[in-house]
């Protein structure tokens, strides 16, 4: 090896151990063991233009190890990627760039926001297939990059590496390259405790292309990623590393894994690395040289890619498919109608607004976790996406949900398509991990959840959500709304594919709901607000019920019989608690007015609906698990009838 390439890595090695050793905080060992993985792939292979980070034709590379984050902190300051050597002495503190996980947005060429193990290699999938998808639409000379992910043997033992991975080796995702660090540490010490299968078998089984090297042999490792890049399938090197490589005391171990070495133990390190101890954050000139040394060539290959761009006419068509905003082609979207008084269930109109919108929106990919059927996400013509067609816009996920939410966040991170997945409701919990970080990121990812309630039925308990609706309202970002009928449907598409910054989940039923007049009800746009009034008191409201999707239609029946009683009573649709809360307060209190008693009716538990109809109000709802029935009786067993919702407004007014 070169002098000069030792100190780089060694020099990468430093910067890592005096960043988390200043913090006090932070996880020296993937950084120490996997420097001369990283050096050797992002000094001679990576494709990318630290003059224009986020260079649409850059490769993508994924740090699924998000603990690992100064090795990435590092290479981007000595590549001069935007990053001050001050701000890496600033990491993990308050306000800083530098988190203790890599968060997207904050420092550029920060490709996902890793942390939860398996996220970040299940996001690089979707990138390679967003790759392959604007690869087959507008050619190599357009789209000609790589997706690279960094991995460890806690990605690969979580569930989620497995489902993604079997998909790449499925779809034959060639331009897929992961370099496993293969160091067989974790924090409890050996993988040897947990973790005995034969990893180059299992990936072979999935179709990987597998190679294994000494993860310090940089002739070793330029030569596997050689390989790797001509070979058809997705490719994983097992790089055999040794975790904390260069400390003394701690090299191998797992006390090199999650906390700083130690101030005495940082002096030795140095010294065996042959860096001086006295001298912290030490940036040698030739260690940018080197990292430098090819940036002219870097910036020729992104002006030629631009100029290729500008020549092939399709400059402006590519800026559309790149850009998350969609609105100029939701213009042209045909949103069906539908009938006062027919019968449609919402996922039924949630399949004729898809198939609406994708008709106008070309960048629009999706599908489900083997429901399309049920999940009514199957898009007319849009042909199936396969090994060999990568221009088809329906994805056969299987039955993968967590597998599959985590690519939807992946495609949505590399740009040029706009994802949307689907699954049962009560599955939301296999995704929620994935749908956490996609509202985190503010990734404009759609899902579709249909059979949403009790109203399942004969399937039972075990698929009828139930804490699923309150569950999803908690996760921060993420807009959750439940139409009450056809027409409401298409203007929650609508506003699901205006929104740009972040994810939003559409929750559908099974059943038939039936149309409402909108002639004598509020209209269905309102349901853009949140929250509205669908059917007026007779008089100045002394009762208001509130209910969502199909609960709206007990709250509408409820207010037929409170009125022939006396009771002026004003029904409010509150269809998303996140675009309501958006609203300024004159809306929200001319919608619910203060002192005015509140009952709300929704399948689902009542815990939280406090918040809109007071400690002072009445809550119908499911707090406990359902029954196998028929969807009706199941209802009427577990009290979700009109009669509960009179019997508790009536209540309120003794």
């Amino acid at each position: 090896m070169a002098a000069i390439d030792q100190l780089s890595v060694n020099t990468l090695r430093g910067l890592a151990i005096d960043a988390i050793q200043k913090a006090n905080s932070g996880h020296p060992g993937l950084p120490m063991g996997m420097a001369d993985v990283a050096y050797v792939l992002w000094t001679r292979f990576l494709g990318y233009d630290p003059a224009w980070p986020d260079w649409p034709n850059r490769d993508r590379l994924v740090l699924s190890g998000g603990h690992g984050s100064m090795l990435l902190y590092g290479l981007l300051h000595l590549s001069g990627v935007d990053l001050s050597l001050d701000e890496i002495k600033d990491f993990r503190q308050l306000g800083a760039r530098t988190t203790g996980h890599p968060e997207v947005g904050e420092v550029a060429m920060v490709e996902t926001t890793t942390g939860p193990l398996g996220q970040g290699f299940a996001n690089a999938v979707g990138m390679a297939m967003a790759e392959r998808m604007l690869r087959e639409r507008f050619g190599a000379e357009v789209c000609d990059h790589r997706t690279w992910v960094l991995c460890g043997d806690g990605d690969v033992m979580e569930g989620v590496c497995y489902e993604a991975a079997s998909l790449a080796g499925h779809l034959e995702l060639g331009r897929l390259i992961a370099l496993y660090d293969d160091n067989s540490i974790t924090i409890d010490g050996s993988t040897g405790l947990a973790f005995s299968e034969d990893r180059v078998a299992r990936f072979g089984a999935l179709g990987w292309h597998v190679q294994v090297v000494d993860g310090h042999d940089h002739g070793q490792i330029a030569s596997a990623i050689k390989a790797a890049l001509v070979d058809p399938r997705p490719s994983v090197v097992c790089c055999r590393t040794i975790i904390g490589r260069g400390s003394p005391n701690k090299a191998g171990k797992s006390a090199s894994h999650g906390s700083p070495l130690g101030v005495d133990e940082v002096r030795l390190t140095k010294q065996n690395l042959g860096l001086n101890p006295d001298e912290h954050f030490a940036v040698p000139a030739e260690v940018v040289a080197r990292f430098r040394e090819r940036d002219a060539e870097r910036a020729s290959s992104s002006a030629a890619w631009k100029q290729r761009v500008a020549l092939s006419g399709r400059s402006a068509e590519l800026d559309a498919f790149l850009s998350a905003d969609v609105s100029g082609w939701l213009e042209d979207v045909q949103w069906p109608s539908y009938e006062a008084g027919a019968s449609v269930a919402t996922r039924k109109a949630s399949g004729a607004a898809l198939a609406a919108v994708a008709a106008a929106v070309p960048s629009l990919v999706g599908g489900s976790a083997d429901l399309a059927g049920s999940n009514c996400t199957y898009l007319p013509g849009g042909g199936d996406v396969t090994s060999r067609d990568f221009q088809a816009r329906n994805i056969h996920f299987g039955i993968r949900e967590h597998g599959m939410a985590s690519v939807c966040s992946g495609m949505a991170l590399h740009g040029g398509v706009r994802p949307f997945c689907g699954t049962f409701m009560v599955f939301h919990d296999y995704m929620r991990p994935a749908v956490r970080l996609a509202a985190f990121m503010k990734l404009p990812v759609v899902y579709v959840y249909t059979h949403d309630s009790i109203f399942v039925g004969e399937d039972g308990p075990t698929h009828q959500p139930i804490e699923h609706l309150m569950a999803m309202r908690t996760i921060m970002g993420l807009t959750v709304i439940r139409p009450a009928d056809a027409a409401e449907t298409a203007v929650a598409w609508k506003v699901a594919m205006e929104r740009s910054d972040g994810p939003t989940a559409l929750c559908l039923t099974r059943q038939g709901l039936t149309v409402l007049d909108r002639t004598v009800m509020g209209p269905a746009e309102g349901l853009a607000r949140g929250g509205y009034v669908v059917s007026e008191a007779s008089a100045a409201p002394a009762m208001v019920l509130i209910g969502s999707g199909s609960e709206l239609a007990l709250a509408l029946a409820a207010q037929v019989e409170l009125e022939a009683g006396g009771v002026s009573t004003r029904v409010v649709n509150l269809a998303s608690w996140e675009l309501f809360d958006a609203q300024d307060r004159a809306y929200k209190i001319e919608v619910l007015p203060a002192g005015v008693p509140r009952v709300s009716v929704e399948a689902g538990i009542t815990q939280g609906w406090e918040r809109y109809v007071g400690l002072e109000g009445a809550s119908v709802g499911i707090d406990r698990y359902g029954l196998s029935a028929p969807g009706k009786q199941v209802a009427q067993a577990l009290g979700l009838s009109v009669e509960a919702v009179i019997e508790a407004a009536r209540g309120l007014l003794v």
